[in-house]
């Protein structure tokens, strides 16, 4: 009981709760980091690796779905969210049958969008001719640029290319989670502080008499 009390006593400040979450967040983030650096490292496997995730987020999303029709059949949207449900489920068990076919499809879709949006950056830039002109030309030719070189060694390319993709954007949010995790539990340990130094006693005060 007794420790019970101490304990009441001194409760722990809000800024440990606050910089330990800002801990788990730099952790998260330093996982990120290593995945995407592992993902660059490895990109066919990467590869292989998110279309069998997509296969199966696919396939539980179109269970879900048909779980929801069933329970919702007397609804007008019924025979609708069978079928959506239904092709869920056909593609998330075709994607994790077939991952490098999938990932050759999904690849070329990703060229095909490159190449189109290049184009009409473009031809959007040259017609507009805009403050930003420039850097939608930029932005145009590097979207074609990237759409040539994907299709040029497509379907060889696609067990690189989703992997890479993936493998950044992890690294990315995996640096951003880490800087805001660093930083933050900085700026709680600077607020610590500055409430340690207020609330230390004035040693002047000792030699002072009650009035």
């Amino acid at each position: 009981m007794a420790a019970l009390k101490g304990r009441s006593k001194h409760p722990k400040p809000p800024e440990a709760r606050i910089s330990r979450s800002f801990g788990w967040v730099a952790a998260l983030g330093a996982i990120l980091v290593i995945g995407g650096i592992v993902g660059l490292v490895y990109t066919a496997f990467a590869t292989l690796t998110t279309m069998i995730l997509f296969g199966w987020l696919l396939l539980i999303g179109g269970i879900v779905g048909l779980a929801q029709a069933v329970q919702n059949r007397t609804t007008n949207f019924f025979w609708l969210a069978l079928v959506v449900a239904a092709l869920n489920i056909a593609a998330g068990i075709v994607v994790i049958k077939l991952p490098e076919a999938a990932a050759a499809a999904l690849t070329m879709f990703a060229a095909l969008l490159f190449l189109t949006g290049g184009i009409f950056r473009l031809f959007g830039a040259l017609v507009v001719r805009g403050p930003q002109m420039v850097w939608t030309l930029v932005q145009g030719a590097l979207g074609i640029l990237l759409a040539v070189l994907v299709l040029g060694n497509w379907p060889h390319s696609s067990l690189y290319v989703i992997g890479t993709f993936v493998s950044l954007a992890l690294l990315f949010d995996g640096i951003g989670l880490l800087a805001a995790g660093i930083s933050g539990r900085r700026a709680v340990g600077m607020v610590s502080e500055a409430r340690a130094g207020t609330e230390l006693p004035d040693p002047a005060d000792h030699g002072r008499s009650p009035e």
